[in-house]
């Protein structure tokens, strides 16, 4: 086999299915059919003289020639990819795509001024959206079906997405989002400065997502007691809305507050441990070199003036 046999697309497209595990899924993520990349992997396996995959149930696996591509198709197309990256800085950033993905309270607040911001520097630049709940998203950039998330992480949070599962990515702490306790106007503790969880064991809470939940539970816990938990709902405003009503107290981060607006008849307050998450920027490693990926990180990180630079990319 010579080293003619071999180019970019074949590389791109075991990679493909290397990542997704599907024939079908590799032709939607690179915007071909599934006829055209199953035929292309055809003539690909003749001139290698070796098949690249096998029959896995109602999937494909690759075989160990098909895995020998797959591992340097990674190094080679990342490569090229910024070799692209570069060429397009050099053209002034007029061209290029960027694949953002990000949590909810984020899709209402920072995601819309990041867009605007890039429309108004790099006008040339496409940046699609992906709402999704950090696990998932931290999932797709590291299967590059986006190529930055912007995700949350609680502190001591034992299910956290940004462990194990971004070994080869690069986390960029961006800023704390403080965490708000929401009180009926009338709570007796409405009129503290800070509130310290201790004094509302007796309260009905309304939880919010999962990690949220989990995180509310964790501090309850170190304040001797398990909160009771009346009801639960991931939409912000219902659970503002809940509070005024006095049907509950809650424990919401700043960003999912602003997102939501102000509400009559709801005090929030910091609690009297300033207790907080962190919004990260999740990217692999070595984009910084895609220079739309680099603008896309640099105005994000300018939104609020984080604390934080770049340089973990």
């Amino acid at each position: 086999m010579l080293l003619d046999d071999l180019d970019s697309h074949s590389l791109r497209v075991v990679r493909a299915i290397a990542d997704l595990g599907s024939i079908t899924r590799a032709a939607e993520s690179l915007g071909y059919s599934q006829p055209a990349i199953s035929q292309h992997l055809r003539r690909l396996e003749g001139r290698i003289g070796m098949p690249l995959v096998a029959r896995a149930g109602r999937g494909v696996r690759l075989t160990e020639a098909g895995r020998v591509l797959a591992r340097h198709a990674r190094a080679v197309t990342t490569a090229l990819d910024a070799a692209a990256g570069e060429l397009a800085d050099l053209r002034g950033l007029r061209t290029g795509r960027v694949r953002l993905a990000g949590f909810p309270s984020a899709s209402s607040s920072l995601v819309p001024r990041l867009l605007s911001t890039m429309e108004a520097d790099h006008p040339g630049v496409r940046i699609t959206y992906l709402e999704a709940e950090p696990p998932e998203a931290v999932a797709a950039v590291r299967t590059q079906t986006a190529d930055l998330a912007i995700t949350f992480s609680y502190p001591g949070d034992r299910a956290d997405p940004h462990r194990e599962s971004t070994r080869g990515l690069a986390v960029v702490p961006l800023w704390k989002d403080e965490m708000l306790v929401a009180l009926p106007a009338g709570h007796p503790l409405a009129a503290a400065e800070r509130v310290d969880l201790s004094g509302l064991e007796a309260a009905s809470w309304i939880g919010g997502c999962p990690r949220c939940r989990g995180h509310l539970l964790e501090l309850t816990d170190a304040s001797g007691y398990a909160p009771r938990i009346a009801y639960e709902t991931d939409n912000f405003i219902a659970v503002l809305r809940m509070v005024a009503e006095s049907v509950g107290v809650a424990l919401l981060p700043a960003l999912a507050v602003g997102s939501a607006g102000s509400v009559p008849g709801v005090v929030l307050r910091p609690t009297a441990n300033r207790d907080h998450r962190t919004i990260n920027l999740v990217a692999a490693s070595g984009t910084d070199a895609v220079p739309a990926i680099a603008a896309t990180a640099d105005a994000l990180l300018a939104l609020d003036g984080a604390p934080w630079g770049l340089s973990g990319l």
